[in-house]
């Protein structure tokens, strides 16, 4: 099946859907599209809250796509693939309506990124998660601020560092990067239902307050993640990273 990302809107719930075959990879294009459509979603007066999901029951999200990173040529297309998570995050961020993102499989990477910038994430129980940039030579550098808001520096730390650790759902639950967790899909699924119908008769202004109140002290974050981009892009195009994506590509 062909990568798309694709909405729709009903009784004021906007929902965002993103696919790709390699695992929900994301290759800059799909990351584009997320960051449009989000802001899309907040700024149309008949959305009242935005679901954002991935395709299929395995895989959330394995994060960066292994195939562009390879085709990456020099810092400074580097840096611009590594900003479209930037562009997804400020689009959460920014969106004037709550982002309910929910994780049916597991999470790698970038993809924790969006997540901990969700305002709300239920989860299956077998939705683990995985820092793992630092085994292939890079870091979690422009997601780095939304998983220290969630996670706080120790814990932040501690899945930096254990890049081949898998933390469990119950980890994530209790760390604070899943709001909820269920260990049926049909339940999940349901309970996404009751929120969103709760959160559709929420005052659309104490909405927007909140979530301002929520990223307060984070004002420079678009500033960081940019300059962190930098460092990323940079890395990505050393040997040593350019030989364990080959290594992993040809899997």
């Amino acid at each position: 099946m062909k990568a798309y990302v694709k909405s729709k809107i009903s009784k004021g719930i906007g929902e965002l859907e993103f696919y790709h075959s390699k695992s929900n990879s994301l290759p800059y294009s799909l990351l584009e599209k997320l960051s449009l459509e989000i802001k899309k979603l907040g700024d149309d007066d008949k959305v009242k809250c935005i679901v954002l999901k991935s395709g299929g029951t395995k895989a959330f999200c394995a994060g960066a796509s292994f195939d562009e990173l390879l085709s990456i040529e020099n810092e400074r297309d580097g840096k611009q693939f590594f900003l479209g998570f930037a562009k997804v995050i400020l689009a959460i961020k920014k969106a004037p309506k709550l982002v309910l993102t929910c994780v049916q499989g597991k999470v790698v990477g970038g993809g924790i990124g969006l997540v901990c910038a969700s305002d709300y994430v239920v989860a299956h129980e077998s939705a683990s998660i995985k820092l793992s940039e630092l085994s292939i030579g890079i870091g979690p550098f422009v997601i780095a601020p939304v998983l220290q808001r969630k996670l706080g520096l120790t814990h932040f730390t501690n899945m930096c560092l254990n890049p081949k650790q898998w933390k469990t759902s119950g980890w994530a639950l209790d760390k604070g990067i899943f709001s909820e967790v269920f260990s049926d899909l049909d339940e999940l699924n349901l309970r996404v239902n009751q929120l969103t119908s709760e959160y559709v008769n929420y005052s659309s202004e104490a909405i927007c307050e909140i979530k301002c109140m929520l990223w307060d002290g984070f004002d420079s974050i678009e500033e960081e993640m940019d300059k962190r981009a930098e460092q990323s892009g940079r890395l990505v195009l050393s040997d040593y990273t350019v030989q364990i994506l080959k290594s992993l590509q040809s899997k």
